[in-house]
């Protein structure tokens, strides 16, 4: 049976840099994996930012998303159909940050992937500095995907104080209480190491961190959640002038609660990735690009966003 590991996480926390560092170590151990970008996004910029993982021991394939969720579902079980029969010794699966994790359940237990696979790990990834109001359906996302892991990991949690994670905590101990389910999290259950200093030995105690199953009340769906992604393509707009843009978009309450600004900007010939969140902003070189933005949130004023990305286009630093 081939294990398959869902790496869950709200909007922005971080699952797809984790995802680099976990199939990194899974490839040095000889496996062969294959990635799955299952999103409900038109374009996938994280499938992109996972390109230079691709090779001769892992393969990407991404679920195409603008559809409802038993179309969803379909594409997602013809996919992993698809996976199965390639030989890979393990699957990993990056949901969209709107994911249900029911989802992954039910079609593992479909034929004929049940003949092929068996739930790994479930890994949620939750951002260190989790802010402290989260809308109902925020908070449910938030509860449901961490109910049924193995691990929680803390991102970016060398930034954080000890009380901002502990925080953290209370907040997701909060939105578990909200839903429902009796699982609790504490410190010591939680996985707080720098990224960048993780071992082989960690990445080990993950890849067997197995999930738990745990009741809670289901009150959103895929569909209900009132999520929107709006995308910028061919966009002649600079680094300087895409961090004026995130600045507003992010602090504006005319915009909406935007969570998530991610895709690439040019500069110097080359292109810089570009991962935004509330409380960061990441730029960083990379070999390919697309001219694209997106923008990820909830309840998302689509004229003024557009207003304030074209305001800055063509403008130089």
């Amino acid at each position: 049976m081939i294990p398959v590991d869902l790496i869950t996480g709200f909007l922005g926390s971080g699952k797809t840099t984790f995802i680099k560092k976990y199939a990194s170590y899974l490839m040095r151990r000889g496996l062969r994996i294959g990635i799955l970008e299952n999103d409900y996004g038109a374009v996938n910029v994280d499938m992109m930012m996972l390109g230079e993982l691709q090779g001769e021991n892992c393969g990407l394939e991404m679920v195409a998303g603008a559809c409802d969720a038993d179309c969803h579902s379909r594409r997602f079980k013809t996919k992993m159909i698809a996976l199965g029969m390639s030989g890979y010794d393990r699957v990993l699966i990056e949901p969209s940050g709107i994911f249900d994790v029911d989802e992954f359940f039910d079609v593992l237990h479909e034929s004929p992937l049940d003949r092929w696979y068996e739930p790994g790990s479930v890994i949620t990834v939750i951002d260190s500095g989790l802010e402290s109001e989260l809308s109902d359906s925020g908070a449910y996302l938030l509860a449901s995907q961490a109910a049924v892991a193995g691990k929680v990991v803390l991102s970016k949690a060398q930034l954080a104080t000890p009380e901002e994670m502990n925080n953290t905590l209370l907040r997701l101990n909060s939105a578990l209480e909200q839903v429902g389910c009796p699982r609790r999290f504490t410190m010591d259950e939680v996985l707080t190491k720098d990224w960048n200093s993780l071992t082989d030995d960690d990445f080990d105690a993950l890849s067997r961190c197995g999930y738990r199953s745990e009741r809670f009340v289901k009150r959103f769906g895929s569909d209900d959640v009132p999520f929107t992604t709006l995308y910028f393509m061919n966009l002649s707009i600079d680094k300087q002038g895409l961090l004026t843009v995130i600045d507003l978009l992010m602090h504006s309450e005319n915009c909406g609660k935007v969570f998530r600004v991610k895709g690439f900007v040019r500069q110097d010939g080359g292109w810089l990735e570009v991962n935004a969140t509330r409380s960061d902003t990441a730029m960083q070189p990379v070999d390919n690009g697309q001219d694209i933005i997106i923008v990820i949130g909830e309840n998302l004023n689509e004229e003024n966003i557009r207003a304030a990305v074209h305001g800055k286009e063509g403008e130089t630093a």
